[in-house]
């Protein structure tokens, strides 16, 4: 028995708890079984029933005890010839007219099948019944079938409950039933709908109302826009539109669904005719206005809040003049200082503003009136939600006025650019973020895409440009020290304002960049990352010169003291520069690198060798400026002549800017030479760059030197011969080869010239590279690595060309290619491979029928390539093997006999040496992944067991490569087909030797759980021998556990969801905190039921309202024009300190739980992988890993995933047993072990023993010497502790002791 008090492991979990306070509760709030029941307890049986007079008989003799079970001689006489019997239906005929409802309309009642609710129930009878009705009749079982059949029965049915089920099944046959039939139907549908409605106007039951008003509503809005002129359709819709202020939220909410969908969704106002606005806009206006306003200011509001929801959603709807009359009722409303009437007018006024209506709805004018009007409500800085609020509709407005009217709306900005500006010296921080955010998007949306048609903004302009210059000191104010502590702020904001308007308005922005070079100096500025990343605006708007201009380096040479204020200005620049004038670098920056140089070697010469590092160090950082100004430059064609010479220079005499000025090149070529005037410039160069370049390749690195310049210099070399002129590359390719064949040439000047020639070999003619091919073909047979490697590197660069000169070699010299390929296999060193194997790639692309031959001969060779020790060679091994494939593929004549004339080359492997068998099965292994659509079952099959047969290998590579096979086969293979060789795999790992087996552990493991996860577990056990069989329970018990904890985990889930649904349903009042909960429940049912407690807790915090009183005794004069401010939604004078979610979890100690990425994968994949879920392509990639081709992601997974694995496999371990080394040692006793808690820190005492104190054991062997100090360190330890312990003590006590 388990001890009292503690329930089993896993129960908890499942049990339902009494929630807080309902714990006296004794009777169930839903009975749904006993409803279930009682709906089906007094039917008719539906056909003969089983049940007997003998049966009967032989039931009431068992129960009483007189008989024992025994067969019956007695005829069986069926019950109901003689006694009539109730019976309930039987289950095989309850849904006969439903489960085989061929309209796909219904297919959503699919899922009330299983339900156990009565509805459901009754919705599948009605289906059902309707459906039968229809076939008995001959129909078709189409939707107007179905909608004349299901009108039929509403007529006729009486309970509410069948008449919700058929409303339900009427609300979705109605939205397919085709609009002609609609119409016709109108009349008499709508009066059936009319009188219902009128009938369940005052029930208690909602179910049946909500539906039929959604079928009004449907039916509505299939009207065509001539029967909207008819006084009967107004006055069903008026009908429709009475229900949207009812006291239930449910059939409120229907109500107000369906209006809207009549007004939005009418299929009319999506026609080529279609009208402005709908014909019954203009009364719902006027309803929801005299609705409004006939409640007045009566303290609850109720009806108020309803009309200002539905008002959310139809505003943007109405026609201009009723827009007019409900934004003067909104704003009426707003004056009663009524905190939820006030948030619920800006949600409608926000909605028509977003929805940015056309100016037959929304005049600018109008747009204009309503952001003067809002200016009166403007809350108290104090109070925070609706501040929020009010901030975010007047972002919407003036965003939806620019882009009706582009001057009005520009002038009403800075207005709101001041009082949101105010808004930064908020104490809420959420209100600072707020007036940031929106007027960043008012820049962005309003001001940007329209500064190139105001033009230069200066101190003295008129209309929009002084509008703009009025925004920006708006915002230019924020760097006074009131503002200080929403200097973040600011500097964003004036980023932001530097992007939009830094190339027009530079004249007005100077000032402001030379405050924030003032602020940057200042002492402990703790926003100097955001002040520097709004300077770095400046520079990409305006460009360095102007910047520059406004705040000069004060920098020049000449410097008493060393302290540079702004050097920090150049790092600035050098992150931001684009799109500027090439020729400023030139003639500013160029002249004050040389006097810095300068200045620096002079310094050295005199011994000054710090100050000579500091002026080097700033020179280098003018230096570094150079890629930025070639980003996109504006004058490529006018100021490169200019620079070219000092850039040549610069590369060949100054190492230390050698990388930077490549890199500048290339940046210049790659993104600044779009026009071709540009094009043209630079590639006039090539002629004086090249030879500079090839020079600096071809010289041997100096000791201690790195080799990033060179490949700073080759990429160089790449880019700028992707805009040379094709002869030039000519003249520059017969130097190379003239150099390669050159005798004089060392080891080191050939290999780099051979990288020159890879670089140039794409951009040669066709005539260059046939020269070339002539002159590196006898380096194909090269003895020295190296120049083999190069040579092939250059041969795959000319393959590689898909069209122009090297494409058309290939095609015109592709029998020679082909020739050469196949006499240099003998002489092919290893580091060649992967180049070759490439080039084969290009060349089997583009092979025909006719050179089969030539794949046949390379099949070999490619095999014995997926060994290789390079991983690219391994790559493109495979690469090539299935390159084949595709080319057997396209010979034909069929996909299966193609890939089977492919296989049998592969297949006299499997018979060769032991290297070449395991080549082979992974060659099969990946070409069954790759083709597993296209191989038919049979050859399949035939590979299967060849491969099982190679198990039987004494070599662990062919085991390992066999093994590899079987996994993919599990996966690729059907379960039909593979389980005919089940047992003959099971076989053939049964027969692994014991080195094998141990070796192989996890792959056997991993293959055990596939098939017992296929075929289950007491199969694999009977098919394995018995030393498999712990391996195989370990497995059981692993899979077993995990689906044991998803099983929990799920019905954790399912009762939570329960409790929240069968929650008792509380009656609800007239308080403004029920409304308010109400209103919350309209805008989705699902999310109440999640977040309920969390929604009524703010909705009551919401509700409240605070008086701000006057400051000092001065009494609160409620006659002032802003006594809207003194009302609070917030409480004044009271913050809450809200809990910071840094993102990470955190354990019960307090600790950060911090996971890497490839961890959380891990993590979020664990469970699918326990499951089998683990896709083909991840079974593809293990096997890849097991060949060291795979990238360090899936590496660390695969490490990790085994690691658990060998936790749970428990391998054999070593035992002790011999002599020497492998002679068993007893473990050391530690002392005080015994009194080790099992399940807490420190000790417990024991029942029959001593105490646990430190009990140091006497030991003859510490008398030793040599153990003396180790002896000597624990009793130190001892005592140490022992101190601290008594000094923690002692403080105790007198902290006790104190009064």
């Amino acid at each position: 028995m388990g001890r009292s008090g503690k329930l089993p492991s896993g129960v908890s979990a499942k049990l339902k708890r009494w929630k807080k306070g309902h714990s006296s509760d004794s009777n169930p709030a839903i009975c749904r079984h006993r409803q279930a029941a009682r709906s089906r307890f007094f039917s008719r049986p539906s056909g003969k029933s089983d049940l007997t007079v003998d049966a009967l008989k032989l039931h009431n003799e068992l129960q009483s005890g007189s008989l024992r079970v025994g067969k019956s001689e007695t005829p069986e006489v069926t019950l109901e010839e003689d006694v009539p019997a109730l019976t309930e239906k039987s289950s095989a005929t309850f849904l006969s007219g439903l489960s085989d409802c061929s309209n796909v309309t219904f297919s959503k009642v699919q899922r009330f099948w299983e339900s156990s609710s009565a509805a459901h129930k009754e919705i599948c009878a009605v289906l059902a019944a309707v459906t039968e009705v229809i076939r008995s009749q001959g129909g078709k079982e189409t939707e107007t079938e179905y909608f004349a059949a299901l009108m039929t029965t509403m007529e006729a049915v009486e309970s509410s409950e069948s008449l919700a089920a058929v409303a339900y099944l009427l609300n979705l046959v109605l939205k397919r039933v085709p609009s002609p039939v609609l119409i016709k139907k109108f009349s008499d549908t709508s009066k059936a709908f009319m009188d219902i409605m009128s009938a369940q106007a005052s029930s208690g039951s909602t179910s049946a109302l909500r539906w039929v008003l959604s079928c009004l509503a449907t039916l509505l809005r299939k009207q065509d826009l001539q029967a909207w002129g008819y006084p009967v359709t107004l006055q069903v819709y008026h009908g429709l539109l009475s229900f949207t202020v009812h006291s239930k939220p449910k059939i409120r909410k229907a109500a107000q669904h369906g209006v809207c969908s009549v007004i939005k969704g009418s299929e009319f106002m999506f026609g080529e005719k279609a009208p402005a606005h709908h014909p019954a806009a203009v009364s719902t206006a006027k309803f929801c206005i005299q609705e409004i306003e006939k409640c007045g200011g009566s303290k609850e509001a109720t009806t108020t809040l309803h009309m200002l929801t539905l008002l959310k959603d139809l505003l943007p709807c109405f026609p201009e003049g009723l827009v007019k009359s409900c934004s003067e009722t909104l704003l009426r409303v707003m004056t009663l200082s009524h905190v939820l009437v006030t948030a619920c007018a800006m949600q409608a006024f926000h909605s028509l503003f977003h929805a940015k209506p056309s100016p037959g709805t929304l005049p600018a004018e109008l747009n204009a009136q309503i952001i003067t009007a809002l200016y009166d409500y403007v809350p108290s800085e104090n109070d925070l939600q609706p501040l929020l609020a009010w901030l975010k509709v007047m972002e919407k407005a003036h965003i939806n006025l620019v882009r009706l009217q582009r001057n009005l709306g520009l002038g009403h900005l800075p207005r709101f650019f001041g009082m949101a500006t105010t808004c930064l010296l908020s104490p809420h921080s959420q209100v600072v973020t707020a007036a940031t955010q929106s007027l960043q998007e008012i820049l962005k949306d309003c001001v940007a895409p329209h500064m190139a048609d105001i033009g230069s903004v200066t101190a003295s302009a008129s209309g929009p440009a002084q509008c703009v210059a009025k925004m920006f000191r708006a915002v230019e104010e924020g760097l006074t020290y009131k503002f200080h502590a929403a200097w973040s702020s600011v500097l964003q904001l004036l980023c932001v304002f530097f992007k939009a308007c830094g190339r027009q308005a530079h004249p007005v922005m100077k000032k402001c960049l030379q405050s924030l070079c003032d602020l940057r100096l200042s002492p402990h500025f703790p926003h100097t990352a955001a002040l520097d990343q709004a300077v770095g605006a400046a520079v990409a708007s305006m460009g360095p010169e102007v910047v520059l201009q406004a705040v000069p380096l004060e920098i020049d040479g000449s410097e008493e003291t060393l302290d540079f204020p702004r050097s920090w200005l150049l790092p600035v620049i050098r992150d931001h520069v684009q799109e500027t004038r090439l020729g400023f670098f030139t003639t500013y920056f160029l002249p004050l690198a040389t006097t810095l140089k300068s200045k620096a070697m002079d310094l050295a010469q005199v011994g000054s060798m710090v100050e000579s590092k500091i002026y080097d160090t700033l020179q280098w950082q003018i230096w570094t400026l150079l890629p930025g100004f070639c980003t996109r430059p504006t004058d490529v064609a006018a100021s490169f002549k200019g620079l070219a010479r000092t850039l040549g220079t610069a590369i060949s005499e100054r190492p230390d800017l050698r990388v930077t000025v490549c890199q500048a090149l290339r940046t210049l070529i790659t993104k600044g030479c779009e026009a071709e005037a540009d094009r043209a410039e630079v590639s006039r160069f090539a002629k004086n760059f090249l030879p500079i370049l090839f020079n600096l390749y071809g010289q041997p690195l100096a000791a201690g030197d790195t080799p990033a310049p060179r490949r700073a210099v080759l990429e160089t070399i790449k880019t700028y011969l992707t805009i040379t002129e094709s002869q030039l590359v000519n003249g520059f390719l017969e130097k190379a080869s003239e150099k390669v064949l050159d005798p004089a040439s060392s080891d080191f000047t050939r290999l780099s010239v051979l990288d020159l020639v890879v670089a140039l070999a794409p951009h040669a003619d066709e005539a260059a590279i046939s020269k070339l091919y002539s002159t590196i073909r006898p380096y194909l047979e090269s003895k020295a690595h190296g120049v083999q490697k190069k040579a092939y590197r250059v041969l795959e660069e000319v393959c590689a060309s898909c069209e122009g000169p090297g494409a058309r070699f290939v095609q015109n010299h592709l029998d020679e290619l082909k020739k050469t390929l196949l006499d240099s296999l003998r002489t092919i060193s290893s580091p060649a491979k992967r180049p070759r194997l490439k080039c084969l790639i290009h060349i089997v692309k583009k092979l025909t029928a006719e050179h089969e031959e030539f794949i046949t001969a390379l099949v070999p060779e490619v095999i014995l390539c997926t060994k290789e020790v390079s991983v690219g060679a391994r790559k493109n091994a495979f690469a090539l093997l299935v390159e084949m494939g595709h080319a057997f593929l396209r010979f034909g004549p069929s996909q299966e006999d193609a890939l089977q004339r492919y296989l049998i080359l592969i297949y006299p492997g499997l018979l060769g040496a032991v290297t070449m068998v395991s080549c082979s099965i992974l060659a099969l292994t990946h070409l069954l992944f790759e083709f597993k659509g296209l191989m038919g079952t049979s050859t399949v099959e035939q590979l299967l067991e060849n491969v099982c047969l190679l198990l039987a290998s004494r070599t662990r590579d062919v085991v390992k490569s066999a093994l590899g096979f079987i996994k993919v086969a599990v996966v690729v293979m059907d379960v039909a087909h593979l389980a005919k060789h089940v047992q003959l795999v099971m076989e053939a790992i049964g027969k692994l030797s014991d080195d094998m087996r141990r070796h192989f552990r996890m792959k056997l493991r991993n293959l055990f759980t596939k098939f017992i996860r296929k075929f289950g577990f007491e199969l694999v056990k009977g098919l394995l021998p018995v030393e498999y069989h712990r391996v195989l329970v370990n497995i059981r018990k692993a899979e077993a556990r995990a689906k044991r904890h998803r099983a929990l985990n799920q019905a954790a889930e399912e009762e939570e969801e329960e409790e929240e649904e069968e929650e008792p349903a509380q009656g609800k009042g007239d308080s403004i905190e029920e409304i308010l909960a109400d209103s919350e429940d309209e805008d989705n049912e699902e999310e109440e039921r999640s977040r309920g407690k969390e929604q009524r807790r703010l909705a009551r915090q919401r509700s409240r309202a605070w008086l701000k009183e006057g400051g000092g005794d001065e009494p609160l004069n409620f006659l002032d024009p802003k006594v809207a401010q003194r009302v609070l939604a917030t409480q004044p004078g009271t913050s809450r300190g809200k809990k910071k979610d840094h993102g990470f979890k955190v354990s019960a100690d307090g600790r950060l739980i911090i996971r890497e990425e490839e961890e959380e994968e891990d993590a979020n994949t664990k469970m699918e992988e326990e499951e089998g879920t683990k896709g083909e392509d991840e079974e593809m990639d293990d096997l890849m890993g097991d060949l060291s081709i795979r990238n360090k992601k899936h590496q660390k997974r695969k490490h990790q995933k085994e690691a658990d694995e060998e936790e749970l496999e428990m391998p054999p371990r070593y035992q002790a047993g011999g002599s020497g080394i492998h002679r068993p040692v007893p473990k050391k006793a530690t002392p005080g072990a015994e009194y080790k808690a099992k399940k807490a820190k420190g000790d417990v005492k024991k029942k029959g023993r001593l105490d646990p104190y430190a009990y140091i054991p006497l030991n003859r062997t510490k008398l030793n010497r040599r153990k003396k100090v180790k002896l000597q360190g624990q009793f130190k330890g001892l005592v140490k502790d022992t101190q601290r312990g008594a000094q923690v003590g002692h403080r105790l006590r007198r902290k006790d002791r104190r009064p």
